[in-house]
This record gives structure tokens, C-alpha cells and sequence, in this order.
């Protein structure tokens, strides 16, 4: 038995926040039905890097979810869509504002069709407020959820992440909410209810400790490349090989080790360094430090001499690093997923790790509309719409 097993899901989103939240949602038992509009599908399905003409990137973000081939815009696809929320529990949208209300679909419509039902909506700015009805994507979100401005070199033009972080982000915090919302409808006997999640938000709910050093401080973070600032010493220090050792020097005891481990007893024993305040005010000198005990040393020598001190330490990993790594692979992070044409690719394994009710991938992601007439026929609505897998 899984966690969600028995939770019946509708995701109508596309791309990523929507349909990444139902994802973590299927990945532990609930039945996500995900609704793409027919002959195109969800535009992720050509995103990125194609194979035999479909993204892998499809292959994770649709596993365990089935498809129903629906045109939303018709009424025909409404009243079907309709038809599927009185048996669910959940709906996942991430339109933009007032889309589904236009589409007959919007909240009091659900509500008073389902009362059970729980709304997930996710959008760039949210439901309400001025810029509700401005279009947004996780870069915006990014950038005015303020990750965009602390991200990169000092002096130089902020950068991303290098993934669209805000989506993945709002959906977790999208995921989260449901179970919330379960939790107080299944275990408290409370009806549905809307989950409102920006994107903005999200991202903003990350930023630590950004705005309380501004109201007492007038204090603006900026860019501070690898290092984490107020914390020392945590950066990124070069070796002889042209790799970078992270090292996360910043605890009290794990300071003291990590000098004594670089041969630095002068500053192992200095009480000015005993705690992290006084560390920050000389960070520059201990960064130095740092760096001249690992440039002459190869990244692995550097590691090697720290995992026996029990300092923190790493290297930065590429994607070949990850999948070939003893630790990724010892706690199935990386797993060998069939695909619906027959074929194999790895994948990402399942997060968080559950004990009792652990999450699993039952089936692979599905060809556009290849449930169409199944869930057609276990509703009572009329399937019209051609499907890919007619043609397969």
C-alpha cells in the first residue's frame, strides 16, 4: 500500500510546476489522469533533448500518470473534464488567472460541483493581487522572488541557476499543500479548498534571512559567487588539477579540524576564531589559508586528507559523476525506466524516501491520449478525441 493510493488526481497543467507537482504526487500511489489537448499535447513532450521524436525529459516528468487526449476549450472537453472532477479529489492547474473561470471551470463552479474537491492552482504571481493576470515564468518568479539578484559573480550580470528552479519549487510547495489540505478534509472532516501558490512566493520563501538584515540593517545581500556570506569559512578552493574542493568549514569544532588538518595550528587555537562572527571578520585571511594548502594538492588528495579529519568537503558534480556515483546508485537515485515504445532510459529515483509507504514507478509515461477511452468509458463520457496511440 502506498501513501496516496486511492487519491484520484487531475492535472491539467503543462510544462513543469503543475505537471511536477502532480508527478510527486503519482510517485507515491495517487492516480493522476493528466489532461493534454489532443494532436499536440503537452508542449514538454519537445522540449529539450528528443528521442524517436519525444523529450526525455517527458519520460520523468509524466511517469505514473495516465493521458486523456481533452480540447479544454470546447464544450465538449469541459463537460468531460467536469464529469472526471466529481469522482476526484484533487485538480492540478497552472493557467494563467481567470483561464479556467472562462472555460466554466474556475473554483465556486468546482466547489459546488465536488465540496470534496481540492484545488491546486500555480501561477507567476497568483489569484489575487495587481499583477495576477501578468504572464509569468519561473525566470520572473526567480527574479522577483530576489534569487536572480544573488546569483553569480560579484560586479558581474546576475545569472540562473542553470534549471527552472521556481517551477520545481512552487510544485513542491504545490505538493505540500495538498497533503495539507487532505490532512485537514480526511483526518479533521473539513471540505475542499484552494491552494493559491506564485511562483514569486515560492521562491521568496527561500531567501533565508534576506529580509529581516534588511529591516534592521539596512543591509542589501549581494552576489557572492561560492562563498556563503556571513558564514565562515564555506567556499570553493582551487586545486592543482584545475579542480575545486568545497569545504564547509563553518562549524566551531569542524574549524578547529579542518586548520588542523591544513597545518594551521595558529589559527586552530586563535580564540578571536572560536566562533562564526569573529571568523567572518577575517574571512579573507582563512579563505587564504585555505587555498594555499589545497593549490598544491591534486582535488582528490584534498578530499582524501579532509574525510579523515571529518571535515565536510566535496567536489562539484558533473552528470557523469552523478550517475556512476557509489552513493546515487546505493540508494536507487538513479533506476532504469521502460519506456512506453519498450526502451530504457535512467532516471531520477524517487525523493523523499518513505519506510512503510515508499514511492515506486508503476507504469512509464504515457503516448498522448493512450487513456482516452479507458477513462472514458469508467466516467460515462464520450471519447472523441484521436489519440497518439491509435497510430502505434
Amino acid at each position: 500500500m502506498q501513501a496516496l493510493q486511492g487519491i484520484k488526481v487531475l492535472e491539467l497543467g503543462q510544462l513543469i510546476a503543475g505537471p511536477f507537482a502532480g508527478k510527486t504526487l503519482a510517485d507515491f500511489g495517487a492516480d493522476v489522469i493528466k489532461v493534454e489537448p489532443p494532436g499536440v499535447g503537452d508542449p514538454l513532450r519537445k522540449w529539450r533533448m528528443l528521442r524517436d521524436g519525444t523529450s526525455v525529459w517527458w519520460e520523468v516528468q509524466s511517469r505514473n500518470k495516465r493521458s486523456v487526449a481533452l480540447d479544454l476549450r470546447t464544450p465538449e472537453g469541459q463537460d468531460a473534464t467536469r464529469a472526471l472532477l466529481k469522482e476526484a479529489d484533487v485538480v492540478i492547474e497552472n493557467f494563467k488567472p481567470g483561464t479556467m473561470e472562462a472555460w466554466g471551470l474556475g473554483w465556486d463552479a468546482l466547489h459546488q460541483l465536488n465540496p470534496r474537491l481540492i484545488m491546486l492552482r500555480i501561477s507567476g504571481y497568483g489569484q489575487t493581487g495587481p499583477y495576477r493576470e501578468k504572464p509569468g515564468f519561473g525566470v520572473l518568479g526567480e527574479a522577483m522572488g530576489g534569487l536572480r539578484h544573488l546569483t553569480g559573480e560579484p560586479g558581474r550580470v546576475p545569472v540562473r541557476c542553470g534549471i527552472s528552479i521556481g517551477d520545481s519549487l512552487s510544485a513542491m510547495h504545490g505538493a505540500l499543500g495538498v497533503m495539507l489540505a487532505l490532512y485537514h478534509r480526511d483526518a479533521r472532516g473539513g471540505q475542499g479548498q484552494v491552494i493559491d501558490v506564485a511562483l514569486y512566493e515560492s521562491v521568496f520563501n527561500m531567501m533565508e534571512s534576506l529580509v529581516p538584515e534588511y529591516d534592521a540593517f539596512g543591509a542589501v545581500r549581494e552576489r557572492s559567487g561560492s562563498a556563503l556570506p556571513g558564514i565562515a569559512p564555506t567556499n570553493a578552493y582551487r586545486c592543482s588539477d584545475g579542480g575545486y574542493a568545497l569545504i564547509a568549514g563553518n562549524g566551531d569544532s569542524i574549524f578547529k579540524r579542518l586548520m588542523a588538518a591544513i597545518g594551521r595550528p595558529d589559527l586552530e587555537h586563535d580564540p578571536a576564531l572560536a566562533q562564526n562572527d569573529g571568523r567572518v571578520a577575517r574571512v579573507a585571511e582563512i579563505d587564504a589559508a585555505i587555498e594555499a594548502w589545497t593549490l598544491p594538492r591534486t582535488l582528490q588528495e584534498v578530499l582524501e586528507v579532509l574525510d579523515a579529519a571529518k571535515v565536510p568537503a566535496g567536489k562539484v558534480y558533473t552528470v557523469e559523476d552523478i550517475v556512476n556515483d557509489p552513493q546515487y546508485i546505493a540508494r536507487e537515485m538513479i533506476v532504469d525506466q521502460k519506456t512506453a515504445d519498450g526502451s530504457h532510459i535512467k532516471v531520477p529515483g524517487i525523493v523523499p524516501k518513505l519506510s512503510a509507504t515508499p514511492g515506486r514507478i508503476h507504469h512509464p509515461a504515457p503516448l498522448l491520449g493512450e487513456h482516452t477511452q479507458s477513462v472514458s468509458e469508467m466516467t460515462g463520457w464520450p471519447a472523441r478525441a484521436e489519440t497518439e496511440a491509435d497510430h502505434v
